[in-house]
């Protein structure tokens, strides 16, 4: 029995299977590996989950180890500002911070919407990504999603990236079209490839050089907006971006939760960025707390669950391109 008042944590970790592999710039997910935190005070239920930044070599061990750290501060009853200062950016950091968020949403009988001081959430624009493949099997994939008005495709670097974005167009002629490198291109290869995404109308092109080989962004005149993801972490990432990129992608696996991305996404929003929320593959469970921080965006990209065989209980909502969050799934009281 918990006394009154106290904090009681678990970490449970999960394996969701993909529907099949999903491949990007040098490396492929054949499922998906989760911690989930839970909190419960005084009857009341908080939960946060977390596959942390693989590229930053989280895995669920490694996240699992730093939630074990700070035990004993979060049954003390530690809040989401201090438990930034205990812990860095990262999946260990979001999965204790969303399970505090929707933990102070129930308590307090007011769901973290209001908490976090936006409007009520409406219906979001999602896209929906096609990862590196043939082009045959990304024009299939392109077409498959229905009911989607965006798509994502994932790029290599490769020359067949041409062909993959040609295809898809081709699929696809009526949707917004982005394409992400995941730091798979150098200046040479984007450049012979950026005529071929002008003429297919493609509107944003994602993190195309690897973290710390941005200068020829400095000189080139793209034609198309950038987007940073793996080049923007937090926080004390946004200042030295700017003039660099035009849009920052926010995900809470890498910043820590969702009390830095909406920091992140108001500060981007004045220092003049446009603001893009992302994810790094999840259950509906994750992209609950990512879909707050979407209200404050202009692209989302929030499929994650899309990709797996099966998800929660109760899950967020696809329809006609757009994602939804019922009450019932995070963030709202009993």
């Amino acid at each position: 029995m918990v006394a009154p008042g106290v904090v009681a944590l678990t970490v449970e970790l999960e394996t969701w299977p993909l529907i099949e592999p999903f491949r990007i710039t040098g490396h492929t997910t054949l499922e998906l590996r989760v911690i989930v935190v839970t909190l419960r005070r005084d009857g009341y239920v908080g939960r946060g989950e977390a596959a942390g930044v693989f590229y930053r070599g989280e895995d669920v061990t490694a996240i699992t180890r730093q939630v074990e750290s700070v035990r004993a501060a979060v049954e003390a009853g530690i809040g989401r500002e201090a438990l930034r200062r205990l812990l860095p950016n990262g999946g260990a950091r979001n999965a204790v911070d969303c399970a505090l968020w929707d933990l102070e949403a129930k308590a307090s009988n007011r769901p973290a919407w209001q908490v976090a001081g936006l409007e009520k959430p409406r219906a979001l624009l999602t896209t929906f990504t096609c990862g590196a493949d043939h082009p045959d099997r990304m024009a299939a994939a392109a077409r498959r999603y229905t009911g989607a008005r965006a798509l994502k495709l994932k790029l290599t670097g490769e020359s067949l990236d041409a062909e993959r974005v040609q295809a898809v167009r081709e699929a696809r002629p009526e949707v917004w079209l982005a394409v992400d490198a995941n730091q798979g291109f150098d200046r040479a290869s984007l450049e012979r490839l950026m005529p071929v995404l002008v003429a297919a109308r493609v509107a944003l092109i994602e993190q195309p050089f690897p973290i710390g080989r941005e200068m020829p962004l400095d000189e080139l005149q793209a034609p198309i907006p950038i987007a940073a993801d793996e080049s923007v972490q937090g926080m004390a990432d946004l200042s030295r971006l700017i003039g660099r990129f035009n849009v920052i992608n926010i995900k809470l696996d890498k910043c820590g939760g969702l009390t830095e991305a909406l920091e992140m996404a108001r500060t981007a929003r004045r220092l003049g960025f446009d603001v893009m929320i992302g994810n790094m593959l999840g259950t509906s469970l994750a992209m609950a707390p990512a879909f707050l921080v979407g209200q404050l965006c202009s692209v989302v990209d929030l499929d994650g669950p899309v990709f797996l065989r099966t998800d929660r209980d109760v899950g967020v909502v696809y329809a006609d391109g757009f994602i939804s969050c019922p009450d019932a799934l995070w963030g709202s009281p009993p």
